[in-house]
Formats: structure tokens, C-alpha cells, sequence
């Protein structure tokens, strides 16, 4: 960050669609798979939309004892793993010392939809409280990723879980970098998890008319930038990153993968649902986080878009492009990685913020799938179809959000 300690990525961690690690995941994206397939773990036959990103294969048990499982919801589960695989992957000895100063920012976009209609459905058949489980609230509220991890590894520094509804992983890494620039702590366990895809969460956004309804073609139905795209798709995930700061990291000799240089968050103040037609609100979310990391936008090499595949979103996001970086919105290589994941909702801006710092780390940029028919009005460089080589040193991760909130996360290449 440019005022305060620098901040480091040195572990990372994915659970989603296309993968249940951080380096399966974003090897699946590169190749251009998708991970979005028919809804089965429920009656999805009156729904308009029958698909979306399901996680396939996770055992919970790999991570919590099965018991502490039974009590949590699946985005809990799937918090708790990305977690832990982040703090694996940095390789950290959880000695007193250290646990005193690392903390936790793990948050969900909507959190335990899971618990809320089963508990309800018991509440409404006995007409009483008696059937519902008294692990009900703890189970399900969304802190409890944050809590259960700290809990877990005995990890005793700051323990929140900011939540922003599609904004929500980008805000928790975003906000756990400043706690460690300013002090507040040397290391911290920062993204977001999402178990969206339930009969609530899946009516909820049928009845707002937001998801793809492109049901003979799950793989192919999201679409972003594409002038036939009709709507986003709901996926499952969680995504966590291990900060630390710079001096942390290199007293330990951690392997380092990227520096968060800069970190930006503001409001459209438009609307709740639908982003400011020009795009101005993100444009000066792109700006302040540029502005934090104290480069120039012809710095940037790489922009993973929020990119979700709705009419108005994909446009505005487009014109906040041009407005941000000029002539150089040419020269960008800009991709939603949504295309192949879904929208993991409250995870979606974890797991492109790890996708960025693979991405340099590789030098390769991930493709947005599924662009056959160009919109006239998204004119940039979307890496259509397949991934593309090319020298990536500084990233740039957008996430936008219902009720108008903006992040955007700049990362810098380490060598």
C-alpha cells in the first residue's frame, strides 16, 4: 500500500466450480473449461433456471473434525478449507508469537441460506422451536468463518468478516491489507466464501430476473461481453489469500508471490441493483486504487473484470475502462474469469484477486469463454476463447456490488 508496511501475498486458496485448490482452479480457467453443469441437489424442475457452479468431490472432513461439521453450513465448510489451505500454502509455524498478530477476514456475500430454510421448515412443521437445532445460529451466521478459523489455529489477531454482497472477498482482503500496513496486525487470513445455490438463493435471483436462463446450454450461458448474454450464473466457492507484511514475510524467508500495492473502495450512490449507466463509480474506484498503489494505469498489464454477464453491468464496466485508462484501454488484456467459474457471489472477488497473482506469476492471462458474438458496445481485449501469453508484472481485480459498492485491487509482480 502506499502509506503504511507493505503488504505481500505468500499462501493462497480456492474452492470452486472448476477446482478444490487455488492451483487446479486457476489451471482449469486457463484451459478454458467451465465449471457449470445441471442443478441436482434439489427439485429444480418449476425454476427458469436449472444450473449453476456445484462443487464436486469436497470433503469437508479434510479440513474439521466431522462432528464441528455437522454443525456448520457448507459455506462455513468451504471457508474453513480455503483458509486452511492458504495458511499451508505459506507454510507458517503458528508459534505463540505469530499467533498473536495474524487475524482473520473471511466474509459471505448472503452467508447460511442453507440453515435459514431448513430451520424454517422445522419451525413451521412442529409450530414450535423445539426441532430447531440450537447450532442453528452459530452454524450459519456469517462470521462464523472468521471465528471457527481463528478458533481452529488458535489465531488471535483482528477476527472480522466485512460483507458487501458481490464486493465481499475483494473488501476483506482489501481491508485486512490496510490492518496490516497500519499496524493493526503482520498477517492475515483475508477472501470470502459463498453456498448460494439453494432453493431461496436460486428464487431469490430468478424472481429479480438476474441469472442466465440459457438451461440447454449451462456451459455456454455465461456470457459476458457477449451481445446474446441474458444474465449471470450462481456458482458455490470460497477463496482466501495469506497476507503479510513485507518484513513478516521476509524474516521467516517465506516464498512471496505477488505485493496488494494498491487497494480502492467507494460508491456508486445510484442504485441498488444496477450500475451507473457511464460507469463513473467504478471508474473512480479503479482510479483510488491506482492512486493507493502510486502508479500510473499504463502501468497495468491486466484487468480481471467484475465481468458477470448482465446487460447493463458488462457496458458500464467497459466505459469505466476507457475513462480510467485512455488510450491505453487498447493495449489491456481484460478477461472474466466468471466465465468459466460462475459468480461465486461473496467469494467470486477472492478467487479473481488469486486468478491476478497466478496470472503474473505464469505470464499468462486467462480467456473469457463463450464470446462469440462481440457486443459493439464492450470493445476491449477480452481474451476471447483461449488464454494468451504476455509479459503481466502489474493486475488489476474489480468487483462490484448490489447496493452500489465498488473494490478494486491492484497486485504487482515479485521477483
Amino acid at each position: 500500500m502506499m502509506l503504511g508496511r507493505r503488504v505481500v501475498v505468500t499462501g493462497m486458496g480456492v474452492v470452486s466450480s472448476v477446482g478444490l485448490t487455488a492451483r487446479s482452479s486457476w489451471e482449469n480457467v486457463v484451459a478454458g473449461r467451465s465449471g457449470i453443469k445441471p442443478i441436482e441437489r434439489f427439485d429444480v424442475s418449476r425454476f427458469p433456471v436449472r444450473f449453476g457452479g456445484m462443487i464436486d468431490g469436497f470433503d469437508p472432513l479434510q479440513y474439521v473434525a466431522a462432528k464441528d461439521a455437522r454443525r456448520m453450513d457448507h459455506f462455513v465448510q468451504y471457508g474453513l478449507a480455503v483458509g486452511a489451505q492458504a495458511v499451508r500454502d505459506a507454510k507458517v509455524e503458528i508459534t505463540d508469537a505469530w499467533a498473536e498478530r495474524c487475524g482473520v477476514s473471511i466474509g459471505s456475500g448472503i452467508g447460511g441460506l442453507e440453515g435459514i430454510e431448513a430451520s424454517h421448515l422445522a419451525l413451521l412443521k412442529d409450530h414450535s422451536p423445539r426441532k430447531i437445532s440450537p447450532f442453528f445460529v452459530p452454524g450459519s451466521i456469517i462470521n462464523m468463518i472468521s471465528g471457527n478459523l481463528s478458533i481452529m489455529m488458535g489465531l488471535r489477531g483482528p477476527n472480522i468478516a466485512n460483507v458487501t454482497a458481490c464486493t465481499t472477498g475483494t473488501h476483506n482482503i482489501g481491508l485486512a491489507a490496510r490492518l496490516i500496513a497500519c499496524g493493526d496486525a503482520d498477517a492475515m487470513v483475508a477472501g470470502g466464501a459463498e453456498y448460494c445455490i439453494t432453493p431461496l438463493g436460486l428464487g431469490g435471483f430468478c424472481a429479480a430476473r438476474a441469472l442466465s436462463c440459457h438451461n440447454e446450454d449451462p456451459q455456454g450461458a455465461c456470457r459476458p461481453f457477449s451481445q446474446d448474454r441474458d444474465g449471470f450464473v450462481m456458482s458455490d466457492g470460497a477463496a482466501a489469500l495469506m497476507l503479510e507484511s513485507l518484513e513478516t514475510a521476509q524474516a521467516r524467508n517465506a516464498r512471496i508471490y505477488a505485493e496488494l500495492i494498491g487497494f480502492g473502495m467507494n460508491a456508486d450512490a445510484y442504485h441498488i441493483t444496477q450500475p451507473s449507466v457511464n460507469g463513473s463509480g467504478a471508474a473512480r474506484c479503479m482510479e483510488l486504487a491506482l492512486k493507493d498503489a502510486a502508479i500510473n494505469p499504463s502501468d497495468i498489464d491486466y484487468v480481471n473484470a467484475h465481468g458477470t454477464g448482465t446487460r447493463a453491468g458488462d457496458v458500464a464496466e467497459t466505459r469505466a475502462i476507457h475513462q480510467v485508462f485512455g488510450s491505453h484501454a487498447r493495449s489491456l488484456m481484460v478477461s472474466s474469469t466468471k466465465s468459466s467459474t460462475g459468480h461465486m457471489l461473496g467469494a467470486a472477488g477472492a478467487a479473481e484477486a488469486v486468478f491476478c497473482v497466478f496470472a503474473m506469476q505464469d505470464q499468462v492471462a486467462p480467456p473469457t469463454i463463450n464470446l462469440h458474438h462481440p457486443d459493439p458496445e464492450c470493445d476491449l481485449d477480452y481474451v476471447p476463447h483461449h488464454s494468451r501469453a504476455g509479459s503481466i508484472n502489474y493486475t488489476l481485480s474489480n468487483s462490484f456490488g448490489f447496493g452500489g459498492t465498488n473494490g478494486t485491487l491492484v497486485f504487482r509482480r515479485w521477483s
